[in-house]
């Protein structure tokens, strides 16, 4: 029964795609993860690599991918049943077919570049567990990790062995490490991948991995991007350096050797007050030097992933009507992580001002990035309607997701899919994706393949008459997302443009957030409606109202209806201060579609979670401009 009832959902999905309704948000991906296969696209082909100068387009193209993921040579993705390399999870963001947990996967679309960013700690010992003949490989307890078969023997062995030895003040390598020479090797797996599969002009394969330092269960965790193949012999974990302080001044020694390295944080909402302090790891207040080093190894931030999402919490923004957004409270369920305010990016930024207008420097000034954190190998698998998780075992049935969990992390019904990363440069190569998200010309969406470009400027005109004459004016009398204006002598105009994922649903609205500090110290911020759908009108208290919903709970589907595919919106800070610290950045928003867990009940006959929304609008943010007097 349940087969029929699956292949009849699919037949509705292909029959509205074809008349005037949207199929679910099928943009990015297609698994077989369910008992009735879905259809396979066609397998994208691995583009012919391009000369070695690719074309350069001064006004920049939009370029989408992954800067977080996990592969076996992750202790923890290794274990719930990971066995994509680093080299597989490159192969399948361009195209080919891989096996996840028995099921093959392919994508819809090619991405145009991802870092994969296993975990440092521990891919000695995983180097030692995958390849025959590697120092090590023969112990006891790592044949026993290769033999693990159920969830929950699993789980005391990943307790036992990394995480009662890792979540301390002193961590250190699990008996079964065979020494640094196996880090070496793990190291340069990694990087041979990257390298392989690097195409300039067409793919980015980014060198990186992660730092996932968790002092008292707090995240800090940090994923290093290079920007080039020139890396160090090995990467920095958790296990040699506690904090990042520490890490920075690692970074700065390699890169007096010409080694370019940048730090994105992420998941701040479970940083336990630790990712935006008020002091530094040692306790001492935050100083010009603290803040100098901050921003120049970290100027970005990743905005969502598959533990939630990190930019505001309707608890703490109740004024903000869409912060009610994958906000992952069952991660206060576990290692104490209660929420507040200080661990979301929004109250981050507003730090940063503050501290700006006090050091001269902002310690804070992120620009935004996506990524999904996924464990199975498979870079930005994001689309809601054929979402199964990220984490092997643990979220990988209805069941679990319904009623289990991520151990140690968070609820299955409280995971997102996760977010994608969008890059504006001029090619499609290491160096020139890499020095945009160094200058934070950058966005993150919630999946969808959003396209958006927000610029400022004192002389910018309020109404382009072209996306292209916005980026044009936008670049020559202003300054882009992750810009600074300056010293300006008149107030800010801003202007913005969005256009929709070709394969997903309309827009709503575009919103433009500012925060600042006033000369007391203290800060503040707004939300000002830029452009809209439908002609509507704002209320007589500046609120727009609704976009209206399309979707239908029965069967998943919603119809584009209502939205438009495309918006340019202005805005003028009348109430600019030029003494008053600022920034300013782009929410788009989308028309309601379903959530990935409304699709898993439709097809499986099950009811609605009373507990999670049954729809999202799903959105993109742009990285902010500045303005510091």
């Amino acid at each position: 029964m349940r087969n029929r009832n699956i292949r009849k959902y699919l037949m509705a999905i292909i029959s509205a795609s074809l008349l005037t309704a949207c199929s679910p948000d099928d943009s990015t991906e297609v698994n077989t993860a369910d008992s009735t296969p879905a259809p396979t696209p066609e397998v994208v082909a691995t583009p012919v690599e391009t000369a070695a100068t690719p074309e350069s387009n001064p006004l920049r193209d939009a370029y989408f991918g992954e800067t977080h993921l996990h592969t076996a040579y992750s202790l923890d993705a290794y274990i719930a049943g990971a066995r994509l390399t680093p080299s597989d999870a490159y192969r399948f963001a361009r195209g080919a077919t891989v096996t996840v947990d028995g099921k093959p996967y392919t994508r819809k679309r090619p991405l145009d570049f991802v870092a994969v960013t296993d975990h440092a700690e521990y891919i000695g010992e995983m180097y030692s567990t995958i390849v025959e003949g590697a120092p090590g490989h023969d112990q006891e307890l790592l044949e026993e990790l290769r033999n693990l078969q159920t969830l929950e023997e699993k789980r005391e062995w990943f307790l036992t062995y990394v995480i009662k030895i890792n979540r301390g003040k002193t961590p250190q390598h699990p008996p079964f490490y065979a020494g640094i020479e196996t880090t070496k090797s793990a190291w340069q797996v990694m990087i041979d991948s990257a390298e392989e599969h690097n195409d300039p002009g067409n793919f980015t394969a980014f060198v990186a991995y992660e730092w996932s330092a968790a002092p008292g269960g707090g995240n800090l965790h940090r994923n290093i991007i290079y920007r080039d193949a020139h890396a160090p012999d090995i990467p920095m974990s958790y296990i040699d350096i506690n904090r990042e302080d520490d890490l920075w001044a690692w970074m700065r020694d390699k890169e007096t050797a010409g080694m370019k390295a940048l730090a994105i944080p992420h998941n701040s909402n479970a940083s336990k007050l630790m990712m935006f302090p008020k002091v530094d790891a040692k306790g001492n207040a935050i100083d010009l030097e603290y803040a100098q080093t901050r921003q120049h190894f970290e100027p970005l931030i990743e905005m969502m992933q598959i533990k939630g999402n990190s930019e505001v919490h309707r608890k703490f923004w109740a004024a903000d009507e869409f912060a009610d957004f994958e906000n992952a409270d069952s991660i206060q369920n576990y290692s104490g992580r209660t929420f507040n305010k200080g661990d979301f990016v929004r109250e981050g930024l507003k730090m940063g001002v503050a501290f700006e207008k006090k050091l001269g420097v902002n310690p804070f000034k992120y620009g935004f990035i996506g990524g999904t954190d996924n464990h199975n190998g498979v870079p930005s698998v994001v689309a809601e309607d054929s979402f199964v998780g990220g984490h092997g075992p643990e979220d990988n049935s209805v069941e679990a997701r319904r009623t289990g969990g991520v151990g140690g992390w968070i609820d299955g019904k409280d995971l997102s899919t996760g977010s994608l990363a969008g890059i504006w440069a001029q090619t499609n190569t290491r160096a020139s994706l890499w020095d945009a998200m160094k200058r934070r010309e950058t966005f993150a969406t919630s999946g969808p393949r959003i396209k958006v470009r927000f610029f400022g400027g004192a002389d910018l005109p309020a109404n382009p008459k072209t996306p292209q004459a916005l980026a044009e004016q936008g670049y020559e009398l202003g300054v882009p997302m992750g810009g600074d204006l300056g010293s300006i002598g008149a107030n800010p105009t801003f202007t913005v443009h969005a256009m929709k994922d070709p394969d997903g649903a309309n827009l709503d609205r575009i919103q433009i957030i500012k925060g600042w500090v006033d000369k007391t110290g203290e800060t503040h911020e707004v939300i000002i409606e830029a452009a809209w759908s439908d002609d509507r009108q704002l209320t007589e208290n500046g609120k727009l109202p609704a976009v209206g919903n399309t979707v239908d709970l029965k069967t998943a589907l919603y119809t584009n209806s209502i939205g438009v595919a495309e918006l340019t919106g202005n805005w003028t800070d009348e109430s600019f201060d030029p003494e008053q610290n600022a920034f300013y950045y782009a929410r788009v928003l989308e028309i309601p579609t379903p959530r990935w867990s409304t699709y898993d009940a439709v097809r499986h006959d099950l009811p609605l979670l009373e507990d999670v929304q049954s729809t999202i609008q799903e959105r993109a943010w742009t990285s902010p401009i500045w303005y510091t007097p």
